[in-house]
């Protein structure tokens, strides 16, 4: 069976399937659906504050979309950032996002599965074309945000990257603009959200 085999049944499965309670529509990656929580509210929070900041820096024609399915049928994959940046034009559509058309990513990191935005779509991203991408983790109130794609290890990667904490500006430049995120304000997770113990008080 060929990728792409694979791909469109994975696919024609998502399709069918209802999300179990508590968990998000799936995305499509190395042969398996991925299955992710539901978003917690300090999360989609995030996304639009977010959102409303990039909204009011992108030119005309183009706006910041959350959860939005982006494919590529060639690699087997089908993601759905947080927030994405692209034109209203190519929104319009049946199908999933051109990857080739975002501006760029932003994935807000959930407490269950970091790894699936740090490594796995670290991998995927530059792979599908998407050539800025930014990561915000409410768990630690840090931001990572990679860009340019060049090749490592025989395979498409960002060649740069840069990790700070919350209250440091990002700064995003495109073709299309500068634009900056503040993080100041942006929430971090409770010990609940993260499924810990909470604190004593006075400590």
């Amino acid at each position: 069976m060929t990728q792409q085999t694979l791909y469109r049944r994975l696919r024609d499965r998502r399709d069918r399937i209802t999300p179990p309670p508590g968990f998000a529509w799936p995305e499509i990656s190395d042969g398996q659906l991925v299955m992710m929580m539901s978003p917690r509210p300090r999360h989609q929070f995030t996304a639009k504050m977010v959102s409303r900041q990039l909204d009011a820096q992108l030119p005309e024609g183009f706006f910041a979309f959350e959860a939005t399915d982006t494919d590529d049928e060639s690699l087997g994959k089908l993601r759905v950032p947080d927030i994405l940046v692209c034109s209203g034009e190519v929104m319009q559509t049946d199908d999933p996002l051109d990857p080739h058309e975002i501006v760029l990513a932003i994935e807000i990191v959930s407490p269950s599965n970091p790894e699936n935005d740090y490594e796995h779509k670290t991998r995927d991203y530059p792979a599908m074309g998407i050539s800025h991408y930014l990561i915000l983790d409410p768990r630690d109130g840090t931001w990572t945000y990679q860009w340019g794609i060049g090749r490592a290890e025989g395979r498409p990667a960002y060649e740069n990257r840069l990790h700070l904490p919350y209250g440091k500006p990002v700064t995003v430049t495109t073709d299309l603009g500068t634009w900056t995120v503040d993080t100041t304000n942006l929430p971090r997770y409770s010990a609940k959200d993260m499924g810990l113990a909470p604190e004593p008080e006075g400590s």
